[in-house]
Protein backbone atom coordinates (compact mmCIF):
# COMPACT_ATOMS: atom_id res chain seq x y z
CA UNK A 1 0.00 0.00 0.00
CA UNK A 2 1.08 3.45 -0.65
CA UNK A 3 2.46 5.00 2.24
CA UNK A 4 0.30 8.29 2.02
CA UNK A 5 -2.75 5.87 1.83
CA UNK A 6 -1.64 3.68 4.57
CA UNK A 7 -1.57 6.90 7.07
CA UNK A 8 -4.54 8.49 5.51
CA UNK A 9 -6.60 4.71 6.89
CA UNK A 10 -4.55 4.37 9.37
CA UNK A 11 -6.16 7.92 10.46
CA UNK A 12 -9.40 7.50 9.80
CA UNK A 13 -9.53 4.49 11.86
CA UNK A 14 -8.05 5.96 14.98
CA UNK A 15 -10.60 9.10 14.36
CA UNK A 16 -13.21 6.74 14.17
CA UNK A 17 -12.08 4.82 17.18
CA UNK A 18 -12.19 7.94 18.94
CA UNK A 19 -14.97 10.13 17.66
CA UNK A 20 -17.37 7.40 17.18
CA UNK A 21 -19.36 6.92 20.90
CA UNK A 22 -19.23 10.81 21.46
CA UNK A 23 -20.08 12.25 18.22
CA UNK A 24 -23.70 13.83 18.12
CA UNK A 25 -25.85 12.92 15.23
CA UNK A 26 -24.03 15.57 12.70
CA UNK A 27 -21.84 13.87 10.49
CA UNK A 28 -19.92 16.99 9.44
CA UNK A 29 -19.49 21.07 10.26
CA UNK A 30 -17.62 23.74 7.95
CA UNK A 31 -18.13 26.79 8.97
CA UNK A 32 -17.77 30.31 7.00
CA UNK A 33 -18.41 33.94 8.00
CA UNK A 34 -20.65 36.25 6.79
CA UNK A 35 -21.27 39.97 7.30
CA UNK A 36 -24.50 40.93 9.11
CA UNK A 37 -26.56 43.33 7.06
CA UNK A 38 -29.91 44.30 7.56
CA UNK A 39 -32.42 46.07 5.92
CA UNK A 40 -35.89 47.74 7.32
CA UNK A 41 -38.69 46.11 4.90
CA UNK A 42 -42.22 46.96 4.18
CA UNK A 43 -44.90 46.08 1.99
CA UNK A 44 -44.99 48.39 -1.51
CA UNK A 45 -45.62 51.96 -0.89
CA UNK A 46 -45.93 52.20 2.81
CA UNK A 47 -43.46 55.39 3.72
CA UNK A 48 -41.68 55.20 6.82
CA UNK A 49 -44.04 56.84 8.71
CA UNK A 50 -46.91 55.36 9.36
CA UNK A 51 -45.14 52.56 10.72
CA UNK A 52 -45.91 51.92 14.14
CA UNK A 53 -44.45 48.41 14.71
CA UNK A 54 -41.10 46.53 13.45
CA UNK A 55 -41.10 42.86 13.85
CA UNK A 56 -37.76 40.46 14.40
CA UNK A 57 -35.32 37.95 15.69
CA UNK A 58 -34.81 39.53 19.10
CA UNK A 59 -31.01 39.71 17.76
CA UNK A 60 -31.94 41.49 15.11
CA UNK A 61 -34.05 43.88 16.77
CA UNK A 62 -30.76 44.62 19.29
CA UNK A 63 -28.71 44.96 16.29
CA UNK A 64 -30.45 47.61 14.60
CA UNK A 65 -31.80 49.39 17.77
CA UNK A 66 -29.36 52.78 17.56
CA UNK A 67 -29.78 52.90 13.70
CA UNK A 68 -33.69 52.78 14.59
CA UNK A 69 -33.67 55.42 16.43
CA UNK A 70 -31.60 57.50 14.65
CA UNK A 71 -34.32 57.10 11.73
CA UNK A 72 -37.06 58.79 14.00
CA UNK A 73 -39.72 56.00 14.42
CA UNK A 74 -41.54 56.50 16.87
CA UNK A 75 -42.59 52.18 16.84
CA UNK A 76 -42.86 49.67 19.04
CA UNK A 77 -40.42 46.74 19.03
CA UNK A 78 -41.95 42.96 18.72
CA UNK A 79 -40.11 39.48 18.61
CA UNK A 80 -40.71 36.78 16.21
CA UNK A 81 -39.17 33.51 15.15
CA UNK A 82 -36.73 34.67 12.35
CA UNK A 83 -35.97 37.38 10.22
CA UNK A 84 -37.28 35.98 7.49
CA UNK A 85 -40.48 34.77 9.01
CA UNK A 86 -41.26 38.88 10.01
CA UNK A 87 -40.99 39.31 6.15
CA UNK A 88 -43.64 36.34 5.08
CA UNK A 89 -45.93 37.52 7.93
CA UNK A 90 -46.39 41.01 6.77
CA UNK A 91 -46.68 39.92 3.36
CA UNK A 92 -49.16 37.22 3.91
CA UNK A 93 -51.39 39.56 6.50
CA UNK A 94 -50.92 42.33 4.47
CA UNK A 95 -49.56 44.40 7.77
CA UNK A 96 -49.04 48.02 6.28
CA UNK A 97 -48.39 49.91 9.72
CA UNK A 98 -45.72 47.20 10.21
CA UNK A 99 -42.23 46.80 9.13
CA UNK A 100 -39.44 43.96 9.40
CA UNK A 101 -35.51 43.89 10.28
CA UNK A 102 -34.75 41.36 7.50
CA UNK A 103 -32.45 40.56 4.45
CA UNK A 104 -32.99 41.70 0.90
CA UNK A 105 -33.52 38.48 0.14
CA UNK A 106 -36.42 37.96 2.01
CA UNK A 107 -37.56 41.40 -0.04
CA UNK A 108 -37.34 39.37 -2.98
CA UNK A 109 -39.27 36.63 -1.56
CA UNK A 110 -42.03 38.09 -0.30
CA UNK A 111 -42.37 41.19 -2.34
CA UNK A 112 -41.79 43.93 -0.16
CA UNK A 113 -39.97 47.20 -0.70
CA UNK A 114 -36.51 48.09 1.20
CA UNK A 115 -37.33 51.43 3.03
CA UNK A 116 -33.71 51.39 4.64
CA UNK A 117 -31.00 49.73 4.00
CA UNK A 118 -27.39 48.77 6.12
CA UNK A 119 -29.12 49.58 9.38
CA UNK A 120 -27.21 47.61 11.50
CA UNK A 121 -25.51 49.20 13.70
CA UNK A 122 -22.50 48.01 13.44
CA UNK A 123 -21.28 47.61 10.00
CA UNK A 124 -18.38 45.35 11.39
CA UNK A 125 -20.16 42.78 12.54
CA UNK A 126 -20.38 39.19 11.25
CA UNK A 127 -21.89 35.79 12.11
CA UNK A 128 -20.47 32.11 11.58
CA UNK A 129 -22.40 29.43 10.41
CA UNK A 130 -22.00 26.14 9.96
CA UNK A 131 -22.51 23.76 7.32
CA UNK A 132 -24.16 20.52 7.77
CA UNK A 133 -23.91 17.89 5.32
CA UNK A 134 -25.16 13.89 4.57
CA UNK A 135 -21.38 12.75 4.30
CA UNK A 136 -18.58 13.52 6.74
CA UNK A 137 -15.86 15.59 5.98
CA UNK A 138 -12.31 13.06 7.18
CA UNK A 139 -10.12 15.36 8.92
CA UNK A 140 -7.34 16.43 7.37
CA UNK A 141 -3.92 17.69 8.63
CA UNK A 142 -2.31 19.17 4.93
CA UNK A 143 -5.34 22.28 5.59
CA UNK A 144 -6.50 24.18 8.85
CA UNK A 145 -8.98 22.70 10.73
CA UNK A 146 -11.03 23.72 13.95
CA UNK A 147 -12.42 21.33 16.47
CA UNK A 148 -15.52 21.93 18.68
CA UNK A 149 -16.52 20.11 21.85
CA UNK A 150 -18.94 20.32 24.99
CA UNK A 151 -18.19 18.70 27.82
CA UNK A 152 -19.04 18.83 31.76
CA UNK A 153 -18.05 17.27 34.58
CA UNK A 154 -20.82 16.43 37.84
CA UNK A 155 -18.17 17.16 40.59
CA UNK A 156 -14.88 18.89 39.73
CA UNK A 157 -15.04 22.18 40.00
CA UNK A 158 -11.98 22.46 38.28
CA UNK A 159 -12.73 20.92 34.80
CA UNK A 160 -12.62 23.63 32.42
CA UNK A 161 -9.13 24.22 33.94
CA UNK A 162 -8.12 20.52 33.48
CA UNK A 163 -9.29 20.91 29.57
CA UNK A 164 -7.94 23.96 28.34
CA UNK A 165 -4.43 22.84 29.77
CA UNK A 166 -5.26 19.47 28.11
CA UNK A 167 -4.73 21.80 24.26
CA UNK A 168 -2.39 24.20 26.27
CA UNK A 169 0.02 22.07 26.88
CA UNK A 170 0.43 20.27 23.08
CA UNK A 171 -0.21 24.58 21.77
CA UNK A 172 -2.89 24.26 20.41
CA UNK A 173 -5.14 27.56 20.22
CA UNK A 174 -7.72 27.89 21.95
CA UNK A 175 -10.32 29.97 19.50
CA UNK A 176 -13.87 30.43 21.42
CA UNK A 177 -15.66 29.07 24.98
CA UNK A 178 -18.95 29.82 26.26
CA UNK A 179 -20.72 27.92 28.89
CA UNK A 180 -24.52 27.46 29.03
CA UNK A 181 -26.86 26.16 32.32
CA UNK A 182 -27.09 22.76 32.17
CA UNK A 183 -30.75 22.16 30.70
CA UNK A 184 -31.62 18.86 32.71
CA UNK A 185 -29.87 19.86 35.77
CA UNK A 186 -28.84 23.95 37.02
CA UNK A 187 -28.32 23.54 40.47
CA UNK A 188 -26.07 20.97 42.21
CA UNK A 189 -25.88 20.86 46.15
CA UNK A 190 -22.20 20.14 47.67
CA UNK A 191 -21.82 19.48 51.35
CA UNK A 192 -18.81 20.93 52.20
CA UNK A 193 -17.65 20.15 56.11
CA UNK A 194 -16.26 23.69 56.55
CA UNK A 195 -18.84 26.16 54.87
CA UNK A 196 -21.69 23.62 54.99
CA UNK A 197 -24.04 22.87 51.54
CA UNK A 198 -23.25 25.03 48.82
CA UNK A 199 -25.42 25.44 45.75
CA UNK A 200 -23.52 25.27 42.37
CA UNK A 201 -24.54 26.21 38.96
CA UNK A 202 -24.24 23.43 36.54
CA UNK A 203 -22.62 24.29 33.04
CA UNK A 204 -22.52 23.13 29.69
CA UNK A 205 -18.87 24.35 28.50
CA UNK A 206 -18.89 25.06 24.06
CA UNK A 207 -15.10 25.29 23.09
CA UNK A 208 -13.19 25.64 19.98
CA UNK A 209 -9.89 24.97 18.81
CA UNK A 210 -7.46 25.27 15.90
CA UNK A 211 -6.86 21.44 15.66
CA UNK A 212 -7.91 18.46 13.52
CA UNK A 213 -8.71 14.90 14.81
CA UNK A 214 -6.42 13.98 12.55
CA UNK A 215 -3.64 15.40 14.42
CA UNK A 216 -1.49 13.39 17.12
CA UNK A 217 -2.12 16.05 19.33
CA UNK A 218 -5.50 16.67 19.39
CA UNK A 219 -5.78 12.86 19.66
CA UNK A 220 -3.85 12.32 22.52
CA UNK A 221 -5.59 16.09 24.06
CA UNK A 222 -9.02 14.52 23.83
CA UNK A 223 -8.21 11.21 25.16
CA UNK A 224 -7.25 13.28 28.51
CA UNK A 225 -9.72 15.38 28.49
CA UNK A 226 -11.80 11.70 28.47
CA UNK A 227 -10.37 11.22 32.24
CA UNK A 228 -11.80 14.10 34.25
CA UNK A 229 -15.17 14.79 31.85
CA UNK A 230 -17.97 12.90 33.13
CA UNK A 231 -19.72 14.43 29.29
CA UNK A 232 -17.79 14.51 26.63
CA UNK A 233 -18.47 15.45 23.07
CA UNK A 234 -17.03 16.21 19.49
CA UNK A 235 -19.46 18.47 17.64
CA UNK A 236 -17.25 18.31 14.48
CA UNK A 237 -13.65 18.33 13.23
CA UNK A 238 -14.18 20.43 10.47
CA UNK A 239 -11.93 22.85 7.53
CA UNK A 240 -11.63 26.67 8.72
CA UNK A 241 -11.57 27.52 5.13
CA UNK A 242 -14.15 26.27 2.92
CA UNK A 243 -13.13 27.14 -0.88
CA UNK A 244 -11.61 24.26 -1.75
CA UNK A 245 -14.89 22.42 -0.69
CA UNK A 246 -18.04 21.75 -3.12
CA UNK A 247 -21.38 22.90 -0.93
CA UNK A 248 -22.97 20.44 -2.93
CA UNK A 249 -24.26 18.52 -0.39
CA UNK A 250 -25.78 21.11 1.77
CA UNK A 251 -28.82 20.30 3.87
CA UNK A 252 -29.13 23.56 5.45
CA UNK A 253 -27.39 26.38 8.24
CA UNK A 254 -27.48 27.28 11.40
CA UNK A 255 -26.15 30.21 13.24
CA UNK A 256 -23.26 29.62 16.05
CA UNK A 257 -24.89 32.26 17.86
CA UNK A 258 -27.75 29.34 18.93
CA UNK A 259 -26.98 26.88 21.27
CA UNK A 260 -27.29 23.02 20.60
CA UNK A 261 -29.60 21.33 22.41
Amino acid sequence: MDPVIHHVAHSASTIAKIQQPHLVDIPSLPWFQLPVHHYLLALPGVRKEYLNRVISYPQALAQCELTLTKLGLNVTREAVDDTAGAAEYIASHNLRDTAAFASARAADLYGLQISAEGIQDDSSNVTRFVMLAREPIIPRTDRPFKMSIVFTHDKVTSVLFKVLSAYAFRNISLTKIESRPHRNRLIRLVDDANVGTAKHFEYMFYVDFEASMADVRAQNAFAEVQEFTSFLRVLGSYPMDMTPWCPSRLIFFFSTNCVLP
